[in-house]
């Protein structure tokens, strides 16, 4: 059976009890933000393309309240966030913000660095059902969910939610040193329940896409239990390649290319290898605002096709799967009344998510439990809130 992860209300309710315990008083703020699924629009957004992601039921969540000092203290009550429990630091001076250990701290740090206000000394507690590793962006959930409470406590909210997944994403850039794209920050700050969001990674542009309708059918994410390592020499590759690509095409970015431009690349000496990551991108790109087209008309099975290709491409062209990912999706597009099922993520471990007639959850479960050579996970998903401050 899927992993049915704790509800909301579970998850606070945990965390203001530990909190209490610790500080000896109760909390008077309480916040959580989301992971996410990208649905589809792999390897687009630091192209300047579309992605396709939904907010996810699982969440990362922090409680606390201001501690009328100049520092902040932090404990994690999550193994999956994992390392040292506990982080203590001045919050007050931006200058003597530091990355440094534990790690899961420095997107806390970063957070506030990047926060436009004075920030008070607080005591907080942070815990997470978002898997680590597993491609469903555990760490945008703890930077929005740390920006959400530093609005929260100061009572500066950002007026577009755009400013605050844009200094989440700098947090992540500068103190915990991975390059990624605007996705993660974007979903889980601005998710909306039954609905995915189509997102303009060039201009910041959103759309949210309604997904009420999926009536018998459901999303089904399967945690391959292989780690991917998103900070790895090969995600740096691919993207340097399509930088020099487009350079080579005499273009801002491959968002501006199209298939004819792929014989362009080829007369002007590109090896092969620059053809397929090119080829992928652009081929995505359409793929993506096709999937959007297919869920507004509530066209799953064209919705399911794109899908496949997606992962195709992304094995083929891209060569970001893995011989993991690959038997999972294998495995459940060999069930009759799976409708596409595809990597999700940077790839290179992580999961797959799959959508599927409700009614053949069980079988595709019972078939990869019995044929995939690993030890998976299963969630099934659906679209939900992004950020938000909890009533206490």
């Amino acid at each position: 059976m899927a992993t049915i992860y704790p509800e909301v209300s579970e998850v606070k309710e945990k965390a203001l009890q530990s909190f209490s315990k610790e500080f000896g008083v109760n909390a008077d703020i309480c916040v959580c933000a989301p992971g996410r699924v990208n649905l589809i629009g792999e390897h687009t957004d630091y192209n300047e393309g579309f992605v396709l992601p939904m907010a996810l039921p699982m969440v990362t969540m922090i409680v606390g309240k201001k501690n009328n000092s100049i520092t902040c203290k932090i404990f994690s009550l999550s193994t999956s966030i994992g390392g040292q429990s506990v982080a203590e630091f001045n919050c007050v001076d931006r200058e003597a913000i530091k990355p440094g250990e534990p790690k899961w701290a420095n997107y806390v740090k970063g957070c506030i660095a990047n926060f436009p206000h004075c920030t008070p000394g607080f005591n907080a507690a942070v815990t997470s059902t978002v898997p680590v590793g597993s491609g469903l962006s555990s760490s945008a959930a703890l930077e929005v969910a740390t920006y959400t409470f530093l609005e929260a406590m100061t009572g500066q909210v950002s007026s577009k939610p755009e400013d605050k997944a844009l200094a989440c994403q700098r947090a992540e850039h500068e103190f915990a040193g991975v390059p990624c794209g605007i996705m993660d920050q974007f979903i889980s700050a601005m998710g909306q329940e039954g609905n995915a969001l189509l997102l303009d990674c060039r201009d910041l542009t959103t759309k949210q896409i309604p997904m009420q309708k999926l009536d018998d059918c459901v999303f089904l994410i399967t945690n391959s239990n292989a780690p991917h390592k998103l900070s790895s020499s090969a995600y740096c590759e691919r993207r340097d390649c399509c930088i020099e690509a487009s350079k080579l095409l005499g273009k801002k970015s491959l968002r501006e290319a199209n298939v004819n431009d792929l014989e362009v690349l080829k007369s002007k000496g590109a090896d092969e290898v620059t053809i397929k990551r090119v080829r992928h991108v652009i081929t995505e790109i359409e793929r993506t605002l096709e999937a959007a087209a297919s869920l507004e008309e509530n066209d799953f099975v064209r919705f399911g096709q794109l899908m496949n290709e997606s992962h195709n491409s992304l094995r083929d062209d891209y060569e970001v799967s893995s011989k993991e990912l690959d038997s999972l999706v294998t495995i459940a597009r060999g069930v009759d009344g799976v409708l596409g099922s595809r990597l999700t993520g940077a790839g290179f471990g992580g999961c797959t998510v799959t959508l599927l007639k409700k009614n053949v959850v069980d079988t595709v479960i019972k078939l990869i439990k019995e044929e995939y050579a690993g030890t998976p996970s299963f969630y099934i998903a659906k679209p939900s809130k992004g950020a938000q401050v909890l009533k206490l």
